[in-house]
């Protein structure tokens, strides 16, 4: 049916359009194509496409989350940091596909990207490369989660995936009270807590 590949779109949509770590979006793909039997190809291709597209409204609207709650000081900290990644913008573009295609949140780097106000072109085609290739992965493992429901079930508190939510949040914490610029001009790092209006 034709409204199972749009819960597929709306679901990897929304998944990666909130702006914290959240579960990826290939979660989402998986169990939709296994509960409804799915074309494989099919989800991958319509499921990235409502990643990528949930990932570029969160790049848009990071900006706004900014300034609405980030006191000033922090937000050109992190816009010092993006200028950073725009002098050198193939060394940026390795670096989002490097990370798009690790099982890590993509969250704290879309944020910092929208927040530095970064080309939206220089994060989401790497993005969709890496998450092309990853959520390709993922899905045909997908038959092995089928046949191994139990065992994903008890590992769903694995230390893999408490790690990688630890880190997510790690991430977000060094994204927000790290003093970017004091770190990148006198190599001393520096935090700062006062980052709300």
């Amino acid at each position: 049916m034709w409204w199972h590949y749009l819960l597929v779109f709306f679901g990897s949509l929304l998944f990666d359009i909130v702006p914290f770590p959240f579960a990826p979006a290939f979660t989402i793909m998986v169990f939709l194509q296994i509960l409804f039997d799915l074309n494989v190809w099919a989800v991958i291709v319509i499921g990235v496409l409502g990643s990528v597209l949930g990932r570029f409204i969160l790049l848009l609207y990071a900006p706004l989350l900014a300034s609405k709650f980030l006191k000033s000081s922090k937000n050109e900290d992190i816009k010092f940091l993006g200028d950073k990644m725009n002098e050198n913008k193939w060394k940026g573009v390795v670096v989002v596909l490097a990370y798009s295609l690790l099982p890590l949140p993509t969250t704290p780097l879309f944020l910092g990207a929208g927040i530095s106000k970064i080309k939206p072109i220089y994060i989401i085609i790497p993005f969709l490369i890496g998450k092309f290739t990853s959520d390709s992965i993922a899905l045909h493992l997908g038959k092995f989660a089928v046949d191994n429901q139990q065992s994903i079930i008890d590992n769903i508190f694995s230390w893999q995936s408490i790690v990688s939510f630890i880190l997510g949040f790690i991430m977000l914490f060094c994204l927000f009270f790290v003093d970017w610029r004091t770190l990148i001009q006198t190599k001393k790092l520096a935090f700062d807590f006062k980052i709300l209006n």
